[in-house]
């Protein structure tokens, strides 16, 4: 069994162009968006191993923000999480899973959380 890394950001608040209804079509909604992202790693990390050993918090914060097309409109928020999914795939050969979470803020009346998670592994 090989080892793995586990990268996390969660609760980005990101305005994406989604929906299928009429009202959505047009304006763009809050998304709350969690990534978990597994990547092979070393047998050790030791107190001077360089960043290159793992991957910079910053390029899933990049997937799931500013590499989301501006003016693509996404019906389904599955199709937000493929691309997110997608770019960190093409980013690192060492990403072997990636779990993205995403909330529709816009249709919650209250505290609960309404949205889909996606997984997808290195085929």
């Amino acid at each position: 069994m090989r080892d793995t890394l586990t990268l996390q950001v969660h609760d980005l608040e990101v305005m994406v162009l989604t929906g299928v209804y009429s009202e959505e079509t047009h304006l763009a909604q809050p998304l709350r968006i969690s990534l978990d992202v597994e990547l092979d790693c070393p047998d050790h990390f030791a107190p001077d191993t360089p960043l290159s050993a793992s991957k910079s918090y910053l390029d899933l914060k990049y997937a799931a923000t500013a590499a989301l097309p501006p003016g693509v409109h996404f019906t389904l928020i599955e199709g937000v999480a493929d691309h997110i999914a997608e770019t960190l795939f093409l980013q690192d050969a060492r990403v072997r899973r990636i779990e993205t979470r995403i909330v529709k803020l816009a249709i919650a009346e209250g505290a609960e959380s309404i949205g889909i998670t996606l997984v997808r592994h290195r085929r």
